[in-house]
């Protein structure tokens, strides 16, 4: 299944991401999964909460830039060679992956490996031909 994913747009200066992690606290957000990237002069954080349109809205009140895409959540086994056997079909069905992170979030035994895929229908339907797991929330 897609994930809603938000990206939050940040300086990079000290205190920005604690501003965040503190507004989602405030606002009762749980955060699922997170990732930043990051360069000399702003940051991407990307997030995936429990509450998408609540969060937008403390965020944005909060004066932060966001934005919503659809990302693919797969669950993967939490063993060695799980994750590479998943990237080689999508290397296989030249599938690119613009980016992923991870979580161990969800059912025992599986991670959930989040991927922004740049054709997203492709990888949609190569993930289902191959009878990979989509984690609808977690």
């Amino acid at each position: 299944m897609e994930i809603k994913q938000i990206s939050v747009f940040l300086e990079n200066k000290a205190g920005r991401l604690g501003e965040v992690t503190k507004t989602l606290a405030d606002a009762g957000i749980n955060i699922r999964a997170i990732s930043l990237a990051d360069t000399a002069d702003f940051g991407i954080l990307r997030l995936i909460v429990n509450k998408n349109d609540e969060a937008v809205k403390a965020l944005n009140a909060a004066g932060f830039t966001t934005r919503i895409l659809e990302v693919v959540a797969v669950e993967v086994e939490d063993s060695p060679g799980s994750l590479a056997r998943v990237m080689e079909l999508f290397q296989k069905s030249k599938v690119n992956i613009e980016y992923l992170y991870a979580s161990l979030e969800g059912k025992a035994g599986k991670a959930v490996v989040i991927f922004k895929l740049e054709d997203h229908a492709k990888g949609l339907e190569l993930i289902k031909q191959n009878g990979l797991s989509m984690a609808e929330a977690f």
